[in-house]
Parts: C-alpha cells; structure tokens; sequence
C-alpha cells in the first residue's frame, strides 16, 4: 500500500510559465496523433485514460494544460503544441504561445493556447499567428469544432486570436488560479 499524496499538487507546482515573455509550461496529456483522451486524474495524479474519442478524428499536436491556471470552465488552461514529432503523455514543454483558437463547449468558453517548442529550430520563426501555415489552423478548428459531435457535446468554434490575446488569456488564467487559492485558504 502506497501513502496517499495529493498528486495532482506536483503537476501543479510547476510554474505556469519560464520566466521569459510569452513562453509557457505545457504539461501534454495527449500526444499529436492520438485518439485517447487522456487526462491527469485529481485524486492519484496519474495519467488517466479518460475516454476514446468517439470519432475517427486525432489530436493534431501535443495537447494538455498549463500548470497554475484556471480557465473559464473550472479547469486548467487548455494547450495545443504544434510538435513535428508527438512526445508522451506527462511530458513538459516550454512552449511559446502564437494564438489562441476560442470556441464554447456546451456553451461555456473553452479556450485553446496554440503554441510552439520554444527551443526547436523546426520552429524558430514561428512567433505569431499569421507566421503558422493557414492550413494547420483550419485543421486545428475543424478539429475542435467536430471532435466531439457524435458524443451529442454542442461546439461552437469563436476563432483564433493573436498572440498577444493568447498571452492576455494566459494572465487572466494565472490571475484566477491564484484567487481560487485564496478562496480554499481564506
């Protein structure tokens, strides 16, 4: 028998971003190409198969979250990874953020940082939204918009945004997070 941790606490603890302007942790949870929806489950903070998407659809890059955020839906700040080959799951990535692709989930907004590896030369000259290939972004939306339609779930994709309203959002996220912490201490 193993003693009881709070697990998700140490994915938690890695800073939501490095230090250097608009560059971020990413804790991926799906790796590009996969079906599986994985997820770090809240009690053992282990990487959890959650479900198996419902269409023939795979993520099209590394997908996970950013630590010490929270997002409009009660849930860390969701992060897609635009990665030339998929990583694993529980794989940190220091990513710069290049958009945010906005949509509502059931109609509650569910925002998507688009990023890149910070230190990969495959994507060096990357550094904002209209420098990604436009057909990687309408991938991307069509992805969202449809991956989860035969699990009867209503998408509304809202569009991409700029880097600098990817990195607005990232703010607002770390902002939340740390008010739900006092709101659990106070």
């Amino acid at each position: 028998m193993f003693a009881r941790r709070d697990y998700i606490r140490d994915y938690m603890m890695i800073p939501p971003g490095t230090g250097e302007a608009a560059v971020v942790n990413v804790i991926v949870e799906i790796p590009k190409g996969r079906r599986s929806k994985f997820e770090v489950d809240k009690v053992t903070g282990l990487i959890k198969l959650d479900r198996y998407l419902y269409s023939s659809a795979v993520y099209p890059g590394d997908y996970g979250f950013i630590p010490q955020t929270l997002a409009e839906d009660s849930d860390p700040l969701d992060a897609l990874v635009m990665v030339n080959e998929p990583t694993f799951s529980g794989c940190l990535i220091e990513a710069r953020v290049v958009g945010i692709f906005r949509m509502k989930d059931n109609g509650v907004n569910d925002y998507k940082i688009l990023g890149v590896p910070n230190k990969d030369p495959l994507f060096a000259d990357i550094r904002k939204l209209s420098e990604v290939p436009a057909h990687f972004l309408r991938e991307v939306e069509f992805f969202f918009a449809t991956y989860k339609q035969l699990e009867g779930v209503t998408i509304e994709p809202l569009g991409w945004a700029s880097n600098e309203e990817g990195t607005t959002e990232v703010r607002a996220s770390v902002e939340r997070f740390r008010g739900s912490l006092g709101n659990v201490h106070g």
